[in-house]
């Protein structure tokens, strides 16, 4: 499950994205604060951010500055009453991957999240083949060929971060911390189940063992 850090100090609106992101499948941490983004992203890799600019104890567009400088590349949407010709280039120059004006209906504000996820990883659209594996990322549905395929959350994830570099391999102490990322207690063992819950869905030969080293999908 993709992780959003949502930066949103109104009280109303910071629950009703909060809720809205948590709907439509992320994992959301919500501050209202630039401090508490900070300690946030520096306790954990998040996967996208939703930030206000106007917040009690500074600017957003700073922590945005700072982000960049450091060299992350999370993407960030900007979520901001600030309509002006100037605040938004300031905030695209700082390094915004979209920007989006209050009030805005929710739908927007996903789609756009969305889409920034998706040029973060590579593909420009929704929807990308893997061999005879389908997937759309926007309504998180798996074909195999023609047939439908019901992933658990977390097979899904695993699939994702294996379709993302397929035909190269990738850790297992990678991958385990991408699909247990919330902190759960869990073993190697449990990536292994969820490999295994892959095959039986997908084909055995979809996902590869590389042996002493961790996991690859196969192009074909």
């Amino acid at each position: 499950m993709r992780e959003v850090l949502l930066v949103e100090d109104d009280l109303p609106l910071g629950n009703a994205l909060a809720k809205a992101l948590e709907q439509a499948g992320y994992r959301t941490i919500w501050v209202r604060r630039v401090e508490d983004a900070r300690g946030t992203l520096a306790a954990r890799q998040v996967d996208a951010i939703v930030l206000d600019l106007g917040l009690p104890d500074g600017e957003g567009v700073t922590l945005l500055a700072e982000l960049r400088q450091g060299g992350h590349g999370v993407p960030i949407v900007v979520a901001t009453a600030r309509g002006g010709l100037d605040d938004r280039l300031q905030a695209l120059d700082r390094g915004a991957d979209d920007y989006l004006v209050k009030p805005f209906a929710v739908p927007e504000l996903l789609a756009r999240l969305r889409a920034v996820l998706r040029r973060h990883a590579g593909y420009a659209v929704s929807q990308w083949s893997v061999g005879r594996v389908r997937i759309d990322t926007d309504q998180r549905r798996v074909w195999s060929g023609e047939e439908a395929v019901e992933l658990t959350p977390r097979e899904y994830q695993l699939l994702i971060e294996l379709a993302r570099r397929a035909g190269r391999w990738v850790p297992r102490d990678e991958l385990f911390d991408r699909v247990y990322r919330d902190g759960e207690s869990a073993t190697m063992n449990a990536l292994e189940v969820q490999v295994h819950g892959l095959r039986r869905k997908l084909g055995r030969d979809v996902v590869q063992t590389v042996r002493g080293v961790g996991y690859m999908m196969a192009l074909e």
